[in-house]
């Protein structure tokens, strides 16, 4: 029933903004169609009957833009961290999410960036447009490094593009650990239990005069964190 109910409670949300987008885009301000999202996700919290203890936000310095990494265990997590970061971040999806009609149009104008998982070189392109947002536009950005949901809660092997994303942003990499979302929503299901969800902030991993040959030990370091 919650799930029907939030289902119900977006697609009021998106038939009443999607007047405004043509205005918004007139006038190239994206930030409302963010605090509308932060809004709607606040608002689905208590639907789904989820209580979020956030820890470490001192760690966040507001006038900084930082790469976001964090572990993934559920489909809460995306929609839970773009609350929770106390940015307007920006996140990389999958290109065919992009092309579900309004949503897909929301996310682009949203400055989100589409990828083809399919091809190396699309990755690329993702991570090239990812930097020229975080330099030009100081976008912060969110990462699941390990790419994908994990199946057992546990963290795997991380991808090397968000690594490649902070170093050639110069950005630090802010860990976020997530305790709780794969008790409520695991990979595979489709509707939610009532629980506690724990999101912790961790201290920045410094990314400055970084090269590609540090990704290695900036991983070790992020894992570690994740871990904790």
């Amino acid at each position: 029933m919650r799930m029907i109910i939030l289902l119900g409670f977006y697609l009021i949300t998106i038939i009443v903004i999607s007047p405004m987008l043509p205005v918004f885009w007139a006038l190239g301000k994206n930030e409302p169609v963010l605090n509308i999202g932060k809004w709607a996700f606040g608002v689905s919290r208590w639907i789904l009957g989820l209580e979020i203890d956030v820890e470490g936000l001192e760690n966040v310095d507001p006038k900084k833009s930082y790469v976001y990494m964090a572990n993934h265990v559920s489909f809460l997590d995306g929609p839970l961290l773009f609350y929770v970061i106390p940015q307007r971040v920006r996140v990389i999806l999958k290109k065919s999410i992009f092309r579900i009609p309004v949503i897909g149009a929301i996310m682009r104008f949203a400055g989100f960036i589409p990828v083809d998982r399919r091809r190396m070189s699309g990755g690329w392109r993702s991570i090239n447009e990812a930097t020229r947002s975080m330099k030009e536009k100081g976008y912060p950005f969110l990462i699941f490094p390990e790419g994908t949901r994990s199946c057992d809660g546990k963290l795997h092997e991380f991808k090397r593009g968000g690594f490649f994303l902070a170093i050639a942003a110069q950005a630090s990499i802010i860990p976020i650990t997530i305790k709780g979302t794969f008790e409520i929503m695991p990979k595979g299901k489709i509707f939610t239990r009532r629980g506690k969800i724990k999101v912790t902030f961790h201290a920045p991993v410094e990314t400055a005069g970084k090269t590609a040959a540090d990704i290695p030990a900036l991983t070790t370091q992020v894992s570690q964190k994740l871990g904790t």
